[in-house]
């Protein structure tokens, strides 16, 4: 039987898509997902032993409740080494443990401001030319643990008319593209799960029909209803090989 350990690193948006339509409070007591059934009855059906689990990252305290490109970088690439960067595990601790990584960034990570033509890769400023020159460094760190895998979301829009300017839409765009046409390469080991084109459709904002409503940019239990089984046939799918890196 194969044998491979998952994990799912998030905040709320990744919690409601690994929650979908389960319901809130049976969540809360008994830590049931719908995410996590859709494995326990592939693994009955087809008699493999997947394991996924999942938690926040990087937690409230001490770290702060921010997972966007800079502290990807800064916990794993910066501060990379066998010993946790404020209580958050570096890869070098999570790949002894797991076999798959996954982990996306909550929608503030599409308010980005315009370019300055000034690259900073210790910046935690929201910028294009930042977001890429930490996503390299990224790419390159996760190249050195050939025996593990990763699964990256395309990052989350927000829903249009509430914090979110056009221009910044429009920015989130670019990203999605340049990491699906530039930054992916094909056959390495990591792979691309596209939330966004699941959110926006071809549009340049999350749909109103898929959020919460009144402005909120967290999904509707009907769209993480929705997308938690395709999300996990996505992570099999990567756990045996039959999708392209």
């Amino acid at each position: 039987m194969n044998m491979k350990r998952i994990i799912f690193l998030h905040h709320s948006t990744g919690e409601s898509i690994w929650v979908g339509r389960t319901n809130h409070y049976v969540y809360r007591l008994a830590g049931r997902a719908d995410v996590n059934l859709c494995f326990k009855r592939y693994n009955r059906k087809n008699k493999t032993r997947y394991s996924i689990t999942q938690r926040n990252f990087p937690a409230l305290s001490p770290y702060g409740w921010k997972n966007y490109p800079y502290d990807y970088y800064n916990i794993w690439v910066k501060h990379a080494g066998d010993k946790p960067y404020l209580n958050e595990p570096t890869l070098e601790i999570l790949t002894q443990t797991y076999d798959i990584i996954i982990f996306k960034h909550c929608f503030p990570v599409s308010m980005i401001k315009g370019d300055t033509g000034k690259p900073d890769i210790d910046s935690s400023e929201k910028r294009l030319e930042n977001y890429k020159v930490q996503y390299d460094a990224l790419k390159r760190k996760m190249h050195e643990f050939t025996d593990n895998r990763f699964i990256v979301w395309t990052p989350p829009v927000m829903v249009e008319g509430g914090r979110l300017t056009e221009d910044q839409a429009i920015r989130t765009r670019e990203f999605h593209r340049w990491i699906m046409e530039e930054w992916n390469e094909k056959g390495d080991n990591i792979f691309i799960w596209d939330f966004y084109n699941y959110q926006t459709e071809g549009g340049l904002y999350f749909k109103d029909e898929y959020s919460k409503g009144g402005g909120d940019s967290h999904p509707s239990k009907d769209f993480a209803g929705r997308l938690a089984p395709l999300f996990a046939r996505f992570i099999i799918d990567v756990a045996e090989g039959t999708t392209a890196g």
